[in-house]
């Protein structure tokens, strides 16, 4: 009898996926090219979407994932945005491909790819060193009021998500501090455990492996809420222990930032259907609720439509932001 249900779950799992393939699927082996290093939170989207993929057999052809880091991500963009009319060149990035537009000469326009969907929104938080002399983030920018410019915030890429961020948290809080960038998320929680810098704004997924080693510590999150509560990350806190900024007085209420996929340009409406259906099946797996918990990110599934007016609107907020602070590229 379980067999029988779980024949009828596959096949109903199924069903939309061979829908679409009946007019398009992909002949060849698929790229997922990661617009960021190794280690990074969308580093470990892309691969975790490829072992769903592979495991529930949602797709006929392999997968090759792909990391393409270079110029903040942009060459990831580059890759795929070159590769016009060719369905099997999948970027994984985040708000950087409309983003980096802004403020960088790149190889593409932001509405010159085409999007499959958005999965899920990475969440932010403010870290720092367990032994450093601040154990708030109350405390932690009463200490960059006193030492303007002295206190180091790690992030990943510079005039991106990451540096954004620390600008917003500068403004908001009255403070000055000197931003390090790196290639990625997972790099800057290494710089961070090894004592290079004193903080940074990484998402959950690139430095949880630092906090259970004891290698960092979150001071708070930039969410209206705290997040959900679930199982203890250290012996003594979870996610939801993790106050929010706000509580802390960094009048912020928001940051999030969107894993998002995308096609490059020329390629047939079908196949952006065809994995819109693979990826929202994907998202309506355990293993998917697996990772958003374990990430603590929030599950948030975009169809293309809806992914392009969230765009549209996301990069008319940014340019605001970057108008401010005199990044606008000309």
């Amino acid at each position: 009898m379980r067999k029988f249900v779980a024949a009828l779950v596959f096949a109903a799992m199924v069903v939309p996926i061979a829908a679409a393939a009946a007019e398009w699927q992909p002949t060849r082996p698929v790229e997922f090219v990661v617009a960021a290093g190794a280690g990074g939170g969308s580093d470990i989207f892309a691969r975790t979407v490829q072992s769903i993929v592979v495991k529930y057999k949602l797709m006929t052809q392999p997968i090759v994932v792909l990391n393409k880091g270079g110029g903040s991500g942009a060459e990831g963009f580059v890759y795929v945005k070159s590769a016009t009319g060719d369905p099997h060149k999948i970027v994984f990035g985040t708000n950087n491909e409309w983003m980096l537009p802004l403020v960088a000469k790149v190889g593409w326009k932001y509405d010159e790819l085409n999007p499959i969907a958005a999965m899920a929104f990475d969440e932010f938080l403010l870290w720092t060193r367990p032994n450093a002399p601040w154990k708030t983030a109350a405390e932690y920018i009463a200490e960059a009021k006193k030492r303007p410019g002295e206190i180091k915030m790690g992030g990943s890429q510079s005039k991106d998500t990451d540096e954004v961020l620390t600008r917003m948290i500068e403004k908001a809080a009255g403070i000055k501090v000197t931003y390090v960038p790196f290639k990625s998320g997972g790099e800057a929680a290494v710089q961070l455990a090894g004592g290079h810098i004193d903080s940074n704004t990484n998402n959950p997924a690139e430095n949880v492996g630092q906090w259970k080693g004891g290698q960092g510590t979150p001071l708070c999150v930039f969410s209206k809420t705290r997040l959900p509560a679930g199982p203890k990350v250290t012996a003594t806190m979870g996610w939801s222990d993790i106050p929010t900024c706000k509580e802390q007085g960094i009048p912020i209420d928001e940051y999030k930032m969107p894993r998002d996929t995308f096609l490059p340009p020329g390629v047939p409406e079908a196949a952006v259907a065809y994995y819109a259906a693979v990826f929202k099946k994907v998202s309506e797996t355990p293993e998917w609720a697996e990772y958003i918990s374990k990430t603590s990110q929030s599950a948030q599934y975009m169809a293309p439509a809806e992914l392009k007016a969230f765009m549209k609107a996301d990069e008319e907020r940014g340019r605001k932001i970057f108008e401010e602070q005199g990044w606008l590229v000309k």
